[in-house]
C-alpha cells in the first residue's frame, strides 16, 4: 500500500533515507523531554527513525485520511498516538500535559502557520526541527541586515534561537517541488514574556516592515507620539536594521511616550 501525494495538501514526500535520518538526528536531547510530535508524516520516512529511537515517545498527526490509514498499518505500535486531525486546529494541551518537541517535513503552503502555532504554544514546545521551502527557512533564521530578515524573523526570534542546518535538493521528493528546501532548528531561548507591551511590539514590527523601504520615522507616525524625543537613534534606520532587542527598546519608548 502506498499513499498518493496530494497537491491540495501540499504533500511532497521525502524519499532520501539519509536526509530523513539527518533531520531526526538534528533534534537535540533535553532533560525531562521525551515526547515528540511529528507533523505531516505522510508515509513515515521520518517516523521510522523516531520510533526506532528509544529516547523518544513519538506521536504523529496528519490531516490526510489515506496517510493515517497507511500509518496505522505500518506503525501499529503507536496505537492512539496516531492522530488524524489538522495540527493547526487542535488544542495541543488536550494531547500533551508536558513539554514536547515538534518535527516534520512541513507542507509549504502552511509552513508559516505551523511556526505561528508553535509560537502560540511556546511554553509547551522547547524545540522544533523542520523542513521548509528554502526561502522560508532562510527568512526565519536570518539576522538583522539581511535582505530576507522580516516580520516572522523578529516575532519568532524573540522566543527561539534559530539555526539553519542544511539545504535539501528538489530531487529527493515525490513529487519534486519546484524549489529547494531548508532544514532549521528552533530552540527556546528562555524568554517567557517580553519585557515590554507585546501587543505594541507586534504592531511596531508589522508596521515597520510594512514600510521597510522607508525610515522608521514614517512607521512611528501611526502611534501618534507626543514627541520624538528619545527616538533619535532609530529615526533614520530601516526595519531590517533593528534586532529583536532594538524592537523591545523601541516598544518601551513608544509605551512611555503614549502615557505622557
Amino acid at each position: 500500500m502506498n499513499v498518493k501525494p496530494k497537491k491540495s495538501l501540499g504533500q511532497h514526500f521525502l524519499t532520501d533515507e539519509d536526509i530523513a535520518l539527518r533531520i531526526v538526528e538534528a533534534l537535540v536531547p533535553m532533560p525531562g523531554v521525551s515526547a515528540v510530535l511529528e507533523v505531516g508524516p505522510g508515509m513515515g520516512v521520518l517516523t521510522k527513525y523516531l520510533v526506532a529511537n528509544e529516547t523518544y515517545q513519538t506521536t504523529i498527526i496528519d490531516v490526510d485520511v489515506e496517510s493515517i490509514r497507511y500509518l496505522n498499518e505500518k506503525f501499529p505500535q503507536l496505537g492512539d498516538r496516531i492522530i488524524g486531525a489538522d495540527f493547526l486546529n487542535i488544542n495541543l494541551t488536550q494531547y500533551f500535559a508536558n513539554p514536547f518537541f515538534v518535527i516534520g517535513n512541513f507542507p509549504y503552503n502552511i509552513s508559516t502557520q505551523i511556526v505561528f502555532k508553535i509560537l502560540e504554544n511556546k511554553d509547551l514546545i522547547p524545540q522544533m526541527v523542520g523542513m521548509f521551502q528554502k526561502e522560508v527557512a532562510e527568512r526565519l533564521a536570518s539576522k538583522p541586515g539581511s535582505r530576507v530578515y522580516g516580520i516572522t524573523s523578529v516575532l519568532v526570534q524573540a522566543f527561539y534561537d534559530i539555526e539553519y542546518l542544511f539545504t535539501v535538493s528538489e530531487q529527493v521528493f515525490n513529487p519534486p517541488p519546484k524549489v529547494k528546501s531548508g532544514v532549521i532548528r528552533m530552540v527556546r531561548n528562555g524568554v517567557s514574556h517580553l519585557p515590554c507591551d507585546e501587543v505594541i511590539f507586534k504592531q511596531l514590527v508589522k508596521t515597520a516592515f510594512g514600510q521597510r523601504r522607508k525610515m522608521l520615522r514614517n512607521a512611528l507616525g501611526v502611534f501618534q507620539l507626543n514627541s520624538l524625543q528619545g527616538f533619535e537613534p532609530y529615526l533614520t534606520k530601516r526595519a531590517e536594521e533593528l534586532s529583536v532587542q532594538d524592537y523591545i527598546d523601541l516598544t518601551r519608548l513608544v509605551t512611555i511616550n503614549k502615557k505622557q
